[in-house]
């Protein structure tokens, strides 16, 4: 039998936490699969997502809670960002193991030599090239500091 896909197993872990009364692991399984069901009827026609659809879906939903809680953590509202970072770790655990630091500055150093950039005017090949091998598994922002740090030298 094939494995199951993200979308169904998300389904399935939302069952179990609504069964076993977990109100913030359902409420934020409910707004991932709302977010997927918007996303999948999207434009001109209606149409089920890839598991790597998904998780470009779910990698959003998590962004979207970063930031969220380090707005209330700036406008003095804690129990607002302790509520959004634990929907972020409810989000994280669907999500590829992120990258370190070393790992990812092996992978841009690879892609500034494929690429042969040699300053800041070919980030853009470099970040495009990098991207590939990255895929999901760090923050886009995280990333261009790497880039910029590698190519000022």
């Amino acid at each position: 039998m094939t494995d199951p896909s993200l979308k169904s197993t998300l389904r399935s872990d939302l069952h179990d936490a609504i069964r076993s009364q977990d109100k913030v692991r359902s409420g934020t399984l409910r707004m991932t699969l709302t977010a997927i069901t918007n996303a999948e009827v999207a434009g001109t026609e209606a149409r089920e997502l890839s598991d790597d659809e998904v998780l470009k879906v779910i990698a959003k939903e998590a962004k979207k809670r970063k930031e969220a809680s380090t707005a209330y953590v700036g406008a003095g509202r804690t129990e607002l960002a302790q509520t959004e970072d634990a929907e972020l770790a409810v989000l994280e655990a669907y999500l590829p193991q992120q990258l370190g630091d070393d790992e990812l500055e092996r992978i841009v150093r690879t892609a500034v030599a494929s690429s042969g950039a040699t300053g800041m005017a070919q980030m853009g090949q470099v970040m495009k090239a990098a991207q590939g091998e990255i895929a999901g598994r760090a923050d886009g922002g995280r990333v261009a500091a790497i880039v910029r740090q590698v190519l000022a030298g």
